[in-house]
């Protein structure tokens, strides 16, 4: 009886929960948070992972306009449709469309200039934005503009509210370039040709992050347009088509006070881009676009039902939820074509193929998170991965519009397909998936040849040593765990044994990671506190960060320490040495508490080691600070580049109240949750239910926890545990409860679970 009553209890719950998953999760989003200071997100109209993203860019000053926009500014210089978010390094901003109301010359360099380029300001306070809809009001040219779009066609529309010209720039050369080195953006060719008297098509080829963009375009508008003007590499020409490095031109709709254009992109041809238009967008019902759009971010983000007692927690819950789905991004057209990572034209059948994979930052916390929120793609990115093998050799490292961009250091689409394969996602060829892994022996990447020599990476031979070493250890132990699985033992013992080369950096007298030279001595001169952006043995951090970098076995690391006293001693420190960080250090080094940094990845799972050492309440305390300290609903919501997901990732799962410190073995570590309660829709039609009582700002504390009913006592639970849906309650208080997760085999392991 009791028993019946409990679970009727839990069907009473779902059902409230049910009703809530009705609601409009979308109201609870603000694109805007994050905007400012170093977040560097997408602000604009787009679909959950849609290749389209149509928004807004400023007239670029300087690293914090990697996205293109930052709320710090008030210029508009176009719409561009195709955007990064979060990205420490600027691209993109394709096929730059204005509406004007006045004629203005087109030549370069007078866009910066405010009187005679084309460029306007804006105020936020006439600028509206949210899930799947952007608009604001053009000052200069009294124009409003409003934008929408589908997974490949993004929508304008264009009203107006004066009576002056009614005309539209159309620039292909202007791209968002705050890269580095031969990284800014520059075109190489473009081209626009007008078919009939409503639609125009082209491309635009360029060179940046990705060193080999093609992208192209189909343009229809609502009413017909002239040339006005028709520019060509900085000459004025009389023609209706054009090819050239830098094509810019400006279109008359006569006495149109609102003009509607549908852009479809495409990086294969013209011809798939106009077929993508008429499988997503055939018709012009601007409404109707924007409710799609918006109910397309209700569904996803409805996965995920989660109320708290702070309506600012739950808007930076849902907007965190939107953040971790603009990326990956889908890169085929509605046909399957997609253009491979050497350059030819390829046809994904049944699957979709995507880009941006922010490997370096994602394989911690957003991929692990997709298999829980979107787990009918996780197959699909893996596919992509196992093609762009096929076509370039390797696995991506951090892959851009079918470029490999070779940004930071690991292999680590290794660690999202070993998540999937044990999380038992279907969809993938699971020997081409090893055979894509075990390849990278051969690969040379990052010193990965001197670790087949000596072990470890000598710093005199390979600059950021003990980043690549650390992180190479933790791509070897997902191999090794995943040849177990499929009975290759030769491979197993062989990457088991690598994957322990992380003690080769650890030094027992400083208690850090350090660069050793290759007669196997420790570098000299070491300060942990030190780092350049350039040229260091760490990248983007510091000793004090990397020195907890064996996500993948810390056991193992434990006991590189003299004791677990003297692991928690040194933990304990990183949070309280001093903040500074050295002249030359790296932009990334935002969010410290003591040398922890949260505003970069490395540092993600730090805070939750304590619970590996039967100290799981210092987790809690930890994870509850930089809740509190680092995120909140507003522009400067994050401290750090959000990092195509990784950022909000973190959050997401650390306010449901766990996080996956070892991104591949399926258990999640407990550490403080936000949430009064929540509901996962797990892939197989059951739901995981999360109840928290009595939970406050000062109530931060796991006092005790059941799951299904029963007594729970480990400071940790399962992907299994969740997908096989249930009730787990946690109850909270204001004191440490000591001996929650204290004893050995209530902690949390590296054991694949």
């Amino acid at each position: 009886m009791n028993k019946l009553i409990y679970w009727c209890f839990v069907w009473l719950v779902s059902f409230g929960f049910n009703k809530l998953s009705a609601e409009d999760c979308t109201h609870y989003v603000d694109p805007l948070i994050g905007s400012a200071g170093h977040g560097h997100v997408f602000v604009g109209a787009s679909r959950p992972f849609g290749m389209m993203q149509l928004g807004p860019t400023n007239l670029l000053t300087g690293w914090d306009w990697c996205s293109g926009y930052n709320y710090s500014d008030s210029t508009i210089i176009g719409f561009t449709h195709t955007h990064l978010s979060g990205t420490g390094i600027g691209d993109l901003g394709d096929i730059l469309f204005m509406p004007v109301s006045k004629d203005v010359p087109l030549f370069k360099g007078k866009i910066t200039d405010m009187e005679n380029g084309y460029l306007s300001t804006y105020s936020h306070t006439k600028e509206i934005v949210h899930p799947g809809y952007y608009s604001v009001v053009l000052n200069k040219y009294n124009i409003k503009a409003e934008l929408t779009a589908t997974e490949r066609v993004g929508m304008h529309r264009y009203t107006y509210l004066n009576n002056g010209m009614h005309r539209l720039v159309i620039d292909l050369e202007e791209g968002i370039g705050p890269g580095f080195g031969d990284r800014v953006d520059t075109t190489l060719a473009s081209s626009i040709h007008q078919i009939d008297s409503v639609t125009i098509e082209g491309y635009r080829f360029s060179r940046g992050w990705a060193k080999d963009e093609k992208l192209f375009f189909v343009t229809k508008f609502s009413h017909p347009f002239s040339f006005v003007k028709l520019q060509k590499d900085g000459n004025l020409i009389v023609a209706r088509s054009a090819d050239g490095k830098s094509i810019k031109a400006i279109l008359d709709f006569g006495v149109s006070n609102q003009i509607v254009a549908k852009v479809s992109l495409s990086y294969v041809s013209c011809e798939n881009a106009r077929n993508n238009m008429n499988a997503e967008l055939p018709g012009w019902n601007f409404e109707k676009t924007v409710n799609d759009a918006s109910a397309a971010w209700n569904k996803v983000l409805g996965n995920i039902s989660a109320t708290f007692a702070d309506m600012h927690q739950q808007r930076t819950f849902y907007t965190a939820l939107y953040h971790t789905m603009i990326a990956p991004s889908i890169f085929s057209d509605v046909n399957g074509d997609y253009r491979g990572a050497d350059g030819k034209v390829y046809t994904a059948k049944g699957w979709t193929a995507y880009t941006t994979f922010s490997l370096w930052d994602t394989y911690r916390a957003s991929h692990p998170l997709f298999t829980l929120t979107a787990p009918e793609r996780v197959s699909d990115f893996i596919n992509s991965f196992i093609a762009i093998y096929k076509q370039q050799g390797r696995l991506p490292v951090w892959h851009l519009i079918g470029n490999e961009t070779d940004c930071m250091v690991g292999y680590h689409a290794i660690p999202v397909i070993v998540d999937a394969y044990f999380k038992d996602i279907k969809g993938f060829d699971v020997e081409q998936a090893y055979e894509a892994m075990k390849s990278y022996e051969n690969v040379n990447l990052r010193g990965l040849p001197f670790i087949k020599k000596y072990g470890y990476i000598p710093a005199d031979l390979e600059i950021e040593s003990v980043s690549s070493g650390l992180e190479f250890c933790i791509d070897d132990w997902c191999i090794a765990k995943m040849a177990k699985a499929l009975g290759k033992t030769k491979d197993y013992a062989h990457f088991s044994k690598r994957s322990e080369g992380y003690s080769a950096y650890f030094d027992k007298k400083s208690l850090f990671m350090r660069a050793k030279l290759s007669n196997g001595t420790f570098k000299s001169g070491f300060d942990p506190s030190h780092y350049l952006h350039t040229a260091d043995d760490y990248i983007e951090g510091n000793a004090w960060q990397y020195t907890w970098l064996v996500p993948q076995n810390v056991e193992g690391m434990i006991k590189l320490y003299d004791s677990p006293n003297q692991f928690i001693s040194h933990l304990d420190n990183l949070f309280l040495a001093s903040s500074n960080v050295a002249a030359g250090g790296s932009m990334d080094m935002t969010g410290m508490i003591g040398q922890y940094v949260h505003g970069n990845e490395p540092s993600h799972h730090i805070a939750y080691l304590y619970a590996f050492v039967g100290q799981q309440w210092k987790t809690a305390e930890k994870v509850r600070q930089v809740m509190r300290l680092f995120y909140n609903d507003t522009p400067s919501g994050l401290c750090g580049n959000e990092d195509c997901g990784q950022m909000s990732a973190w959050y997401i799962f650390s306010a449901l109240g766990f996080y996956p410190v070892n991104p591949s073995n399926g258990v999640y570590v407990l550490g403080s949750p936000l949430v009064d309660r929540a509901e996962i829709q797990v892939p197989n039609g059951k739901t995981f239910v999360i109840k928290v009582k009595n939970n406050s700002k000062s109530n931060q504390y796991i006092q005790s926890a059941t799951l299904n009913g029963k007594p729970y006592d480990k400071s940790y639970i399962t992907h299994k545990d969740i997908k096989n849906g249930g009730f787990f309650e946690l109850k909270m208080g204001s004191r440490p409860n000591k001996n929650f997760g204290t004893h050995i085999e209530q902690r949390p392991t590296s054991a694949i679970k």
